[in-house]
This record gives structure tokens, sequence and C-alpha cells, in this order.
């Protein structure tokens, strides 16, 4: 196994402090001498302080003036000098932002206007970490030592028997677990909020805070697995120890490429309903939709696909319906206990539970969609006829799938045996429609749908298998043991796993998916002639406890994989890995092939971000949800760019292979951002920088916990790449 350490740009502070009016300009050209010429739909000037000009730092544009609120984002460069470009008319409002800052006084401007911002340095080391994102406030978590493994329970060291390592903890807390649905480290979590009453201790604080609305039940279950007399312990010792007074490390600021980034962001949804992410073009084809809606998925949240047009910078919805009316809804879910921002009152009402949308070729926006209560129809179940039932029949799924047709302004509803969490078509003459279940089932489900289109037939339109390994290295797939028997020689083995990402290799149509838990697993699915009876897959976990690798890594969640068939995928270490099954010496069928039998397969990139305390082990406090890689350079880093979600790093974490640099893609405002996917979109091949660039949300479950609290929605983001930082 190779392992390359994350390197990340950095920038130094200015720590000074001036005053610099407000400077409009009738007309907007400067001479070209000065080096910054202002368009009449730009807005521009510098930002400096006592010392000089503050390079790297944000500044940020603002309007209500338009059907959605809408801000675009810039960074200066080393000489202080900004500009916005491209503003729709209307009145904005513009301020600096950037670490040893706080920020500069808004001011009032329209596009074709110079502005000279004020540099406020902070007061105090505790006033400027206010703007840190929330990594480097989680970082200072103590967590359990290595030699306090394995737990000893409730009677003991308070760490659950069953959590073998250190590790095993840090998986449940970073990706099974708290974060996977918000970021811990922002100013919601790290303090305890006053509403909630009065406690004579802050663990008991952490006890009654986490029972707080629908979700308090989950998150309790959570802490179980943590173990709660240890967990709270732990907590509450991170959040005294914030409040006593202990600061994080400095971040750096945009350096290098990081000053050329463009983030427009637009409010969508409403404040009550979360996005998991959305979809603007065809994974296999970025010009399609170009300049079209953007469509989101609200999951268990609300029952409408929130929908943005970037060029008027409006919203509208499309309403999602259930096929039947006893389907499950998350508004059954009890609040458990009042939460500081909405008290006793159950703001989450879906059916549908859309989780994942995706284009297909003729541009329809396919999701996963709850349509029925989870029992499965009887061609699903043992005893029927359905080739896939035959051999691994289904009794229940708990998402199905649907498609919305912007054509007709119709939802069709397609009942599957299988679950569905997250989508990805394949590029075969069937365009199929890989599906993964995001963890359960033991079953991977599959969706013909060019068959679909032509018979309507739901039925004979899919299919799914459970995973079988090889084990007798025959070439075929033959009857198999169950995974809680021995090997047999003479048979094969199924694998009790399913798939949490999903994602087709260019390269040979093959199928890979994330398998969930520690240390976790790539799965790779190769459906063969005539699946589900020629299917089988091979499985590689992730380099854990293994002597032939340096360092571990543990514990994967998304993954895409690029045009050559390397997978990517974010891991709970702290790393983005990738896997080339090119590089595997051994066997990759057989006895031996089970699991570790190809660590030097795994390249391991070090996530920016600082490292939790009491870990010592190479990797960083971050935890990122998802990857998606950029196949076809939408952004403008090049082709076969992985990208994670930075969850803690308010971020897009930009990977460049060639070198292990990472380009933070960082999101200064609001603070909290936290995606759950992305994709990318080329709108004008013509049009240069103008023309491309990457889609994402704010995908956390809580923007309520985002800057500015109750009554903040989630945003839908576009990142776009300039040659400069002064690039019109």
């Amino acid at each position: 196994m190779t392992v390359k350490r994350r390197f990340f740009f950095s920038g130094v502070f200015a720590t000074g402090l001036m005053l610099l009016a407000s400077v409009p300009v009738l007309n907007a050209q400067q001479p070209e001498g000065e080096g910054l010429s202002i368009g009449n739909d730009d807005i521009g000037g510098v930002v400096a302080s006592t010392r000089g000009p503050e390079g790297g730092v944000w500044v940020i544009a603002e309007t209500t003036e338009l059907p959605t609120k809408f801000v675009r984002i810039v960074v200066t460069d080393d000489r202080g000098r900004y500009l916005v470009p491209q503003l729709p008319g209307a009145n904005y409002k513009v301020w600096a932002r950037g670490y040893g800052l706080v920020d500069s006084p808004p001011v009032p401007t329209t596009p074709g206007k110079v502005v000279n911002l004020t540099a406020l340095v902070a007061p105090n080391a505790r006033a400027a970490a206010e703007y840190y994102p929330a990594i480097y406030w989680f970082s200072l978590l103590q967590v359990p030592a290595k030699n306090e493994f394995p737990g000893t329970g409730p009677k003991g060291n308070g760490i659950p028997e069953t959590a073998k390592n250190q590790g095993q903890w840090l998986h449940l807390l970073k990706t099974d677990s708290c974060w996977a649905c918000h970021q811990l480290g922002d100013k919601a979590t790290r303090e305890i909020p006053k509403s909630l009453g009065h406690f004579d201790s802050t663990t008991a604080a952490w006890s009654r805070r986490l029972l707080s609305g629908q979700a308090g039940n989950n998150m309790i279950n959570g802490l179980a697995q943590l173990g709660p007399e240890r967990a709270l312990k732990t907590f509450a010792d991170w959040t005294d120890r914030i409040a006593a007074g202990e600061l994080p490390a400095t971040p750096p600021r945009p350096q290098g490429i990081e000053r050329n980034v463009v983030i427009t962001e637009w409010d969508w949804a409403d404040p009550k309903a979360y996005l998991h992410d959305e979809i603007a073009t065809d994974k296999r084809n970025p010009i399609l939709n170009a300049n079209g809606l953007i469509y989101g998925a609200t999951e268990l949240s609300a029952d409408y696909l929130p929908v943005l047009d970037p060029t008027a910078s409006s919203t509208s919805r499309v309403k999602l319906p259930v096929r039947d009316p006893k389907t499950p809804s998350s508004g059954d879910d009890k609040v458990a206990a009042a939460s500081a921002f909405w008290g006793e009152e159950a703001i989450w009402h879906s059916q549908a539970n859309v989780h994942n949308p995706m284009f297909d070729e003729k541009g329809r926006v396919w999701i996963t969609s709850r349509i029925r209560p989870s029992d499965n129809p009887a061609f699903c179940k043992e005893g029927s006829s359905h080739p896939s039932a035959v051999l691994f029949p289904l009794k229940s799924s708990g998402r199905q799938l649907a498609v919305y047709d912007p054509k007709t302004k119709q939802v069709t509803l397609i009942d599957t045996c299988f679950s569905t969490h997250h989508l990805v078509f394949a590029e075969d003459a069937n365009n199929t429609l890989w599906t993964s279940s995001g963890g359960g089932g033991g079953a991977v489900g599959w969706l013909n749908t060019k068959m679909l289109d032509e018979t309507h037939d739901e039925e004979k339109s899919q299919g799914w298998t459970a995973l079988i390994l090889d084990t007798n290295g025959n070439g075929k797939r033959d009857e198999y043991v169950e995974p809680d028997q021995p090997l047999d020689p003479t048979k094969d083995k199924r694998i009790n796993a399913a798939f949490y990402g999903v994602t087709v290799s260019p390269l040979d149509g093959s199928i890979w998916g994330t398998v969930l838990g520690f240390p976790g697993a790539v799965v790779r699915l190769n459906p063969g002639s005539n699946p589900p009876a020629t299917a089988l897959a091979e499985v590689y976990e992730l380099p854990w406890n293994n002597p032939e690798v340096t360092v571990r890594g543990f514990s994967p969640r998304g993954l895409d994989v690029d045009r050559n068939g390397v997978v990517w995928t974010v891991i709970a270490s702290g790393h983005l890995a990738s896997f080339d099954r090119r590089k595997c010496k051994g066997p990759l069928n057989g006895p031996t092939a089970t699991g570790q039998h190809c660590p030097e397969g795994w390249t391991l990139y070090q996530l920016p971000g600082p490292q939790l305390h009491g870990v010592n082990d190479p990797g960083s406090a971050e935890a990122s949800y998802y990857d998606w890689v950029d196949q076809f350079d939408t952004f403008g880093l090049g082709k076969n760019v992985p990208i994670a979600t930075g969850n803690g790093n308010d971020a897009l974490l930009a990977l460049l292979p060639d070198t292990g640099k990472f380009v933070v893609l960082r999101v200064p405002y609001p603070m909290g951002f936290y995606a759950k996917g992305l994709d990318g979109r080329i709108d004008d091949p013509k049009a240069a920088w103008k023309g491309r660039g990457l889609w994402a949300t704010y995908g956390t479950r809580t923007p309520f916990h985002a800057e500015g609290g109750k009554g903040t929605t989630s945003k839908v983001l576009h990142f776009q790449l300039r040659p400069d930082p002064l690039a019109r």
C-alpha cells in the first residue's frame, strides 16, 4: 500500500487595521495600468489593513431583491484586490471576511461600482476563532486513548466491550453515527443552548440535548454504540474546555489557485426542510441540461423536490406522490424532547423520503423514493418465478424508485423489490440504473430503463443479486455457503453485505460499492452475461491491522470511479482513498481472496485539517460523507480529479492525484457548509471558466445549525474556477 500525506495551501495573516472609504464610481471602467477592470455588472476594489493589503480574504456580495436570496463570493489576491463578476442587477451589501479578522461593515452598493472595504482585525483570538470551520473546533475533542481499548463496559471505563480498538470507536463517532447527519464543532454543537434549561452538569446537559427533536431517538441509539457513560463525559469535557477558553489552531487562508474560486449561492426549500443533495446533469454527459434547472432531494423532511432556475434566480417545487396512502411518514416520528430551535413542533413530514436524484440521457430526473409500506409484492418473495427471486427472494424494501419528466411535468412511481439509496446509470445499451440499498438487505438491485420505457413492465425490467464470492476459484457462480458457514472448497460463499455508495466503472462496466462498518470494504460486482445467475463479487477490505501496510485506514462511506477504473472512497480515518485493482499481485478469487488479499491496491491521501486530540495515527478529524470524480473536467482542475465533501472543513476538497495536494474550496458564508453530494456541469464549452462549474448544496439535517440559526434554509452552490482572482 502507498501512503501520501496531504498538503493544503496556507497563507500568512495580516494583523492590522485600516478603515477605507467606500468609493462609488459612476464610470466603472478603470485604466488598464491600475490592473483592475470593473464592468457594468461587476463590483471590485481593495481590502486592506494598516499593515497593507489583505490577501486571501473573502468578499461577499449579497442581495434579497431577486426572486430568491443570492450571494456571490470571491477571494482577494495578494494585493488585496477583488472582483465580484457578472452580478444580476440589484442592490447589494458587500463585506470582507477572513481568518484573523472579524467581518467588515457591510457596504451598500450596486454593480458597476468600486468599493474599497475595511479590514477589521479581530480584537482577540477568541473573536477570530468564531469564524473557523467546524473541524478545527471538533479537533479539540479528547478521544479515548488506544490503551483504553478494548472497552470494559459500563462497569469499567464506559467504552463498550464491542469496541476493540480506537479506530472502531472513531468510525462510530464519525462515519456511521453523528457526523453522517450534521457537523460537530459548529457553534450550535460546541456550545450548550441556554434555552435547554439549567443542568447540574454539562454531562446532564449533553444527555438532554441529544434527545431533542424528531431525531432524538436516533441520536440516543448512536450514543449507545459509543457507550453513553464515556461518550457523554467526552462531549462534556470538550464543551467545558471550549467554554473555559481553549481555542483550536488557526486555519490557513486561501492561497494559490484557491483564490481563483467564485462561489454563487441561492436559497431554496424552506427553513424546516433539509436537503440531501442535488443533480444538475447526466453524470455520463455533463453538457446535458446546460443552463437548466437544478433538482434537490429533501429526504425525510418534505415531500417535494426543490428546483432552482439559476438563470432567473428563482425557485419552484415538484410535488411527490406515493402509491399507497398507508406509506409511512417521518411525521410519525414523535419529538422525544423539545428542540432548542423548534420546541415541541415536529418539523419533518415526508412519506416519499427521497434520498438521491440522478439525470438520465433523456433529461428525466430519477430519484430513490418510498412509494408504499415496506412489505414486498409477491413477485419478490420466495415462491416467485422471477429470476432474481428464485435465487435470492426479498421480503421487504424500505425505499423504491420514481422518475420526474420535466417535459410532461409527470412523476412516475416504480415498485422495486430491493431497497434503494444511491443511484447511478451505466454506460450501456440498456441505460441500466444501478442502486445501493444504503447498507442493509444483502442485495444489489438494478433497473433496465430501456425495457421499462418500451414495456412499462416494472417487474420484468428489474433484477437484483446477492453478493457471491468465487471462493472455489473456478470462474463461475455456483452453489454457495452462507456468511456464517465455513468455506467449502466445492462451493462459493455469500457475504452478508450491501452497498452504501455505488458507481459503475467506465473501463469494464463492473459495479462498485462501499460496505459500511469496521474496517469496511469496497466490493466489485461483475454482472456477467446473464445476471443474476452469472453475477460474482470481489471484496477488498480497507487496510487495517495488516502487517503489510504502514498506515491504517478504515470505514468507507461514499465512492466514485475515474475513467481509468480507479475507485475513490472517503474513509473515517480522515483520508481520501483510492483502490486500483490493476495493482493486485495475488489471485482475485479463490479461498484466500476474502478481503485483505490486495493491500497494494490502496493509496491513502490524508485530508486537510487537524487531527483529533488523542489520535496519533495519520489522518484528519475530517469525516467526509461522499466523494465525486470530475471525469470530464467540468471544473477546471483537469480530468479525473476526485473531490471529497469536506464536511468539517466547510468545503469541497479536490485532490490533484499527480501531486497529492488538496485544493480547498472553502465556503465562508454562511458558516456550516456541509455537502452530501455534488456534480459538475458544462453549460457552454466555448465560454472557458464561465461555462462550467461544480454544483452542491448545504446537505446537513440541521440547516438551523448554520450561521443565521432558525430560519436559515438550505442553499444551492455553484463553484467556478477563474484563471486568476480578477478575471471577469
